[in-house]
C-alpha cells in the first residue's frame, strides 16, 4: 500500500436532483436525505484514499442554513483533508442549483470522519495525505484541532491533553 497520497486523489463529486419523495411538507429537501447523500459521497472519497472498506465514525456540525428546494440539482463535493493511523477526515461541500433561474449557492459544509477497516472490521493503517493547494493545506492544518475537539467531546481524550486545540485559545 502507498505510504502517501495526494488529497486530490480522493476528490469525489456526486449529483442528485431533489424529487417529490425527497421533500418535506414545505417542498424542501429533507435533512435526513441530505445527510444520507453526504455520508455516501464522503464514504466514496474515504474509500478512494484508503482503498479499503470504510465506516462512518462521526459527522460534525451539519447546519441547515439554506433550504434546498424541490427540483434543485444538488452537487456534493468531498475530499479527504487529513489521515491519521486508520481514520481520516473528509470535507464535504454541498451546493444547490436552480437551473431554470440560473442560480447556484453553497448550502452546507461539514466534516465527516471515517475509519478504514479490514474484512473482519478491525481498523487498518492508511496512507498519509499530501495537501497541495492553499485550501487543501488550510484544511489539513485545521484537521488536527478538529480531531482533538471530536475526541474531547466524545470523552475519548482529556481536554488538558488536547494541545493543538488549546493552542487556538492561547492556553499553555
Amino acid at each position: 500500500m502507498a505510504k502517501k497520497k495526494f488529497a486530490k486523489e480522493s476528490a469525489t463529486i456526486m449529483t442528485e436532483m431533489v424529487l417529490p419523495n425527497d421533500t418535506n411538507t414545505l417542498n424542501n429537501l429533507m435533512g435526513g436525505k441530505l445527510m444520507h447523500w453526504m455520508d455516501v459521497v464522503a464514504a466514496i472519497a474515504a474509500q478512494k484514499h484508503s482503498n479499503r472498506i470504510v465506516v462512518t465514525a462521526s459527522a460534525d456540525n451539519i447546519s441547515f442554513k439554506q433550504p434546498i428546494a424541490l427540483g434543485n440539482v444538488v452537487t456534493l463535493k468531498a475530499q479527504v483533508t487529513r489521515s491519521f493511523t486508520s481514520s481520516m477526515e473528509v470535507h464535504i461541500e454541498v451546493s444547490a442549483e436552480d437551473i431554470p433561474a440560473n442560480k447556484s449557492i453553497v448550502t452546507h459544509r461539514a466534516f465527516f470522519t471515517f475509519v478504514a477497516v479490514d474484512q473482519n472490521g478491525k481498523p487498518i493503517e492508511i496512507p498519509e495525505v499530501i495537501p497541495e493547494t492553499e485550501e487543501e493545506k488550510e484544511l489539513f492544518d485545521g484537521a488536527l484541532r478538529r480531531r482533538q475537539l471530536r475526541l474531547v467531546l466524545g470523552k475519548r481524550m482529556k481536554a488538558e491533553d488536547a494541545h493543538e486545540l488549546k493552542s487556538i485559545f492561547n492556553m499553555k
